[in-house]
């Protein structure tokens, strides 16, 4: 891919070939810089909705409907002729951004499987004939004769898994009975003479293990090219833009405010107590206890509450209380007042700096004496049980929290303790802090701004 601008060529949707690319080599396309990264953005948007769905336990119905929803709302593209184009250009870019580790490797290939193996489903038969040609598998369709002699067979299993009865022209493919374990062990398939005849509707799990494989290899080969060329060549342009996609956050932009307008000091420790998710609790108890937070915690907790509406004002005196206890009121000035004004856009470049974002959190690394980072991904077991339990997280709910972080979905787990400790469903998923202060104050206070109901849990 050539990173330079849009590249018009015409192509049908229902091309089956271009409809469901298999992603083999990067397209020979000149691409706008600004479209490199929305598209890489609107396919991560559907990519991380699958990640959320699975983790969330969704059952199969309910997958279909989501991925297909997420397709939806941000694959498409205002020219139909560019959809194609879109889909490829997404997948190649995202490919640059998450070759680059073991983690962010095996998570981009767990969802674009899913994602395939979904879209795989939807087309038709014949489409389905043309990818299995594409894949080039060992797999012969049965020919019609031997299809009238097992068709018997063939219909006992079908009414034995609650399907329809195989019509004429219905495809099975002979193969051979270990590759197919997981369809033999929930006796699906009719076996003969050591194999498996394997229906149309089931020959996905062949394609999408073809798929895994060749996208798990091709990543690693990207590793390599990014590692060697790529990053140093584009260090300028490209580089910035696929180190931070990774971690970018894409929801709703909570640098100001929004349905709640302001916290006074005053009101923060009621609220702290009542609506700070735990990352931000942890932090607010610690600067109370300590009179202090090195720059990593109080940029993550500064800007949170700025979110939340603390002003410039009262922000300087609720950091000046603390801090002067520990360090004095003259040094405070000195030292510390400039980078609260300067988070407020009131110093320096006068950028207003925005809250950070789970991903960000969750990224970080803090150290030795540092109060930063998500409690889910950074506390000791020990620690993260206290500090539930200190919340009023139940034994039951603390198990099912504890169970995600053990396997990583960190911001599930907090969004699970959302839910025990408001009593209620949280569907959208925590993503953001301010988004967990906001959602619980709207069920803490559902009188106010009634019209955004839509935008929470």
């Amino acid at each position: 891919m050539e990173i330079i601008r849009s590249q018009r060529r015409p192509s049908k949707v229902d091309d089956v070939v271009s409809t469901l690319p298999l992603y083999r080599s990067a397209p020979p396309l000149q691409v706008r810089l600004e479209d490199f990264e929305l598209f890489a953005i609107d396919r991560l948007r559907v990519l991380k909705g699958i990640s959320d769905g699975l983790s969330r336990g969704k059952k199969p119905d309910e997958m279909e409907k989501l991925v297909s929803d997420l397709w939806k709302a941000n694959m498409r593209h205002p020219q139909a002729s560019e959809f194609v184009n879109k889909d490829i250009i997404s997948h190649f870019v995202l490919r640059l951004v998450y070759c680059r580790t073991e983690d962010l490797r095996k998570w981009f290939l767990s969802m674009e499987t899913a994602l395939f193996r979904h879209r795989f489903r939807l087309v038709t038969p014949e489409a389905q004939r043309v990818l299995l040609a594409e894949f080039d598998l060992p797999y012969k369709a049965v020919s019609h004769a031997e299809f009238e002699s097992v068709k018997e067979k063939l219909g006992q299993v079908a009414r034995s898994i609650g399907q329809s009865l195989p019509s004429a022209d219905a495809i099975y493919f002979k193969v051979p009975f270990e590759e197919v374990p997981e369809l033999v062990a929930g006796r699906r398939v009719f076996l003969h003479k050591g194999h498996a005849y394997v229906a149309m509707n089931q020959v996905v799990s062949l394609v999408v293990t073809q798929f895994r494989s060749h996208l798990s290899k091709a990543l690693v080969l990207t590793n390599r090219k990014w590692t060697s060329t790529i990053r140093e060549q584009e260090k300028e342009r490209l580089t910035p833009i696929v180190e931070a996609l990774s971690t970018s956050y894409l929801g709703p932009d909570y640098s100001q405010p929004r349905e709640f307008v302001e916290i006074s000091i005053k009101d923060i420790d009621q609220v702290a107590n009542s609506s700070f998710p735990l990352c931000m609790r942890h932090l607010f108890e610690k600067l109370r206890e300590d009179h202090h937070l090195k720059h990593g915690g109080r940029m993550q907790l500064g800007l949170f509450l700025k979110g939340v509406g603390l002003k410039l004002d009262d922000a300087l005196a609720f950091w000046k209380a603390e801090f002067s206890q520990k360090v004095g009121s003259e040094r405070f000035d000195k030292e510390y007042a400039y980078s609260i004004r300067h988070n407020y856009g009131k110093e320096g470049k006068r950028t207003d700096y925005t809250p950070y974002s789970c991903q960000k959190i969750i990224s970080s690394t803090p150290g030795v004496g540092d109060h930063h980072g998500c409690p889910y991904r950074h506390f000791s077991e020990e620690n993260l049980r206290a500090a539930l339990g200190k919340m009023g997280v139940g034994n039951r709910a603390m198990e099912d929290v504890m169970d995600k972080v053990r396997n990583r979905h960190y911001q599930l787990a907090c969004t699970l303790t959302f839910e025990a400790v408001h009593g209620s469903s949280c569907d959208a998923g925590i993503n953001h802090p301010n988004q967990y202060f906001s959602d619980s104050q709207k069920i803490l206070h559902p009188k106010v701004d009634p019209a955004s109901k839509s935008r929470s849990c």
